[in-house]
């Protein structure tokens, strides 16, 4: 994605912005114009990465419906976002049958329940402008089954059909929804793992890269207003 993607005027709330993918994301964004408001839940690295960035912050935890709605009151005082990212979630790898429930509480939680509760606040505002777009960053474990992702495509399978119903509660109000799907993708949620070192993970050299990912994103936002994308998968020529 290049220089050229002016956003100049655009207000952008983009919630994970310092993980792996946020963050490129957030680069790119900046270097487009766009004014942003980043959130992530660790105050001291937000901060960090904002100096460097440029935007507001306000750091917390989406899955908290009382953080949500104090986002949603500071985010407005000048009027609803055009775009809102969620590009936050957590990731783990058990046999369901292995899976403590406070794990798979957790990943259903961070990559269903915080794009719920965002929606819930914001899409309010943007339907009474009659603007606006909501992203969502899922996974290709939202469309195919793989071992060991029992809690992890419980919560990337249910922001699917989330979305499924958000297109068609939007349609016709001027609100675009889109839900951005990766394939595997090389971010620090992999360190842990070690997947070189694994024969039943894709090695870290056949991933995208997070820049990709990024660049993906920044399409479906720049398109014209009339033009909807409401899912696109995204893997690895």
């Amino acid at each position: 994605m290049g220089s050229s993607v002016d956003l100049a005027g655009q207000r952008v709330l983009l919630v994970g912005a310092t993980g792996g993918i946020g963050s490129p994301l957030a680069r790119r964004l900046a270097d487009a114009g766009a004014d942003l408001v980043l959130v992530a839940r660790r105050e001291g690295q937000l901060r960090s990465f904002a100096q460097d960035v440029g935007g507001r912050t306000l750091a917390g935890d989406c899955t908290d419906s009382a953080f949500v709605d104090r986002l949603r009151d500071h985010v407005e005082t000048d009027g609803p976002p055009d775009v809102l990212i969620h590009a936050a979630g957590s990731f783990d790898l058990a046999p369901i049958a292995e899976t403590d429930p406070a794990v798979f509480r957790r990943l259903v939680d961070s990559n269903l329940l915080g794009p719920f509760l965002l929606m819930r606040a914001f899409l309010p505002g943007m339907l009474a402008a009659g603007t606006g777009h909501v992203v969502t960053v899922g996974s290709v474990a939202g469309r195919v089954a793989f071992p060991g992702n029992g809690g992890y495509s419980a919560g990337k399978f249910g922001v699917r059909g989330l979305h499924a119903v958000l297109e068609q509660e939007l349609r016709g109000t001027g609100v675009r929804c889109s839900l951005v799907e990766p394939a595997a993708t090389d971010t620090p949620i992999w360190d842990p793992l070690d997947p070189d070192r694994r024969d039943d993970l894709p090695p870290r050299s056949a991933m995208l890269s997070a820049e990709a990912v990024a660049d993906a994103i920044m399409f479906v936002i720049t398109r014209p207003p009339q033009v909807q994308i409401p899912a696109v998968a995204v893997q690895r020529s």
